[in-house]
């Protein structure tokens, strides 16, 4: 093998590449597995700028089959990661999330709790009474209940993320300062790919996992992906009156979000349909002000006196077909496989995503049938349901 040549590039060192990484390592340490990333500060890389969240309740069976398996890796990710005496942390913290439901939301929204509970998850509906007896703050006058993950949290991505940079590479995986400008092609096999510093990198397998920028690694070999960068923006709020106790990561039906962060601080944010679409980092106070704050003062009228102390912009790799993952091997270009179109959900989906993608591209049965993910459904325009993606 030459020195250019890889069995595995991994496109994009996120949460995502560096899980498929590390899962690709631990099963075979003798691969050659190259992970090319340009931000090695991870400065906007959407990991990093997300809110850290992990939960339990999705409507779809995969999507909560995932989320146990999450849960699993975050109780011993520490120990697991651990390199000699060091250990990552991550600081979990299990405050819950709760999803406000209005009465148009209802039966939908109990037949996800349904699901869940049938496979083995601790969830529960909450009245309006109880919701206010346990968050006094809340107003929840007008809403139907809400459904409550007591086990659902947060936890810091980016230490997240670098436990599984750090084991990879611990394990014999390269990381690479650089960007792919092309994926190399014939007879509709992928053969390797192209770098902005001109290098070419040989090899059998090429993984997608550019987030954002998916959609544009994939054109370069021709491939259309329905996937988009939005840029999202959090807001970091000191109320002047604090809560008794942490506050969950509460949603409301709008899609308006919030929860408790150290230091006695709140963390607000809300996806819009006018979110605009584009590299976009640029962060607008004007959009809490008009829009998001009095929302919030609604249902948390003591949240009507705070300060705006910061706030910050990342991107999600939306997929415009469906809100959910697209997994596994592009039907038309063979080695070339996918793991993009999180719409939010990568951070949490990444220990699932990163052994399921592995297994793939090992040939071992995958532990976990995530196959209703198949690149197949974006050829053939056919979307997952699901209610309730924020």
């Amino acid at each position: 093998m030459n020195k250019n040549d890889s069995d595995i590039v991994i496109v994009g060192g996120g949460v995502i590449g560096s899980a498929v990484a590390y899962h690709l390592m631990r099963h075979d340490n003798s691969l050659k597995v190259t992970v090319v990333e340009p931000d090695s500060t991870y400065s906007k890389a959407s990991t990093t700028l997300s809110v850290g969240n992990a939960r339990i309740q999705f409507s779809l069976r995969e999507n909560i089959l995932i989320s146990q398996y999450t849960f699993q890796v975050l109780d011993k990710f520490e120990n697991i990661m651990a390199i000699d005496r060091y250990k990552p942390n991550i600081a979990y913290r299990r405050e819950g999330n709760l999803f406000l439901i209005d009465d148009a939301g209802r039966p939908l929204a109990e037949k996800a709790v349904d699901l869940q509970k049938n496979l083995g998850c601790q969830v529960e509906w909450w009245s309006p009474k109880k919701i206010k007896e346990h968050y006094p703050l809340f107003e929840p006058t007008g809403m139907a209940g809400g459904s409550f993950g007591p086990l659902d949290g947060h936890f810091d991505p980016y230490a997240f993320l670098m436990g599984y940079k750090n084991k990879a590479v611990a394990l014999g995986a390269t990381y690479l300062k650089d960007s792919v400008v092309e994926l190399l092609k014939s007879d509709a096999k992928v053969q390797g790919v192209r770098l902005a510093s001109g290098e070419r990198l040989a090899a059998e397998f090429v993984v997608n996992c550019a987030g954002a920028w998916a959609a544009d690694v994939a054109r370069t070999a021709g491939i259309h992906l329905p996937v988009e960068p939005v840029k999202r923006q959090v807001f970091v709020l000191d109320t002047m009156i604090k809560p008794e106790k942490p506050l969950p990561l509460t949603i409301l039906p709008s899609g308006l979000y919030f929860r408790s962060e150290t230091g006695g601080l709140i963390l607000l944010g809300k996806s819009m349909v006018d979110d605009p679409v584009g590299f976009d980092f640029s962060w607008d106070n004007k959009r809490f002000a008009e829009v998001l704050w009095p929302e919030l003062a609604e249902f948390v009228p003591a949240f009507d006196h705070l300060k705006l102390v910061r706030g910050w912009a990342g991107l999600y790799a939306v997929n415009r077909l469906d809100g959910n993952a697209i997994l596994g091997q592009w039907p038309e270009l063979k080695g070339f496989y996918l793991a993009n179109g999180f719409s939010g959900h990568g951070l949490q989906q990444a220990p699932g995503v990163g052994r399921y993608i592995s297994e793939l591209i090992l040939g071992l049965p995958p532990k976990l049938d995530l196959s209703c993910f198949r690149p197949h459904r974006v050829l053939e325009n056919k979307p997952l349901s699901e209610i309730g993606l924020v």
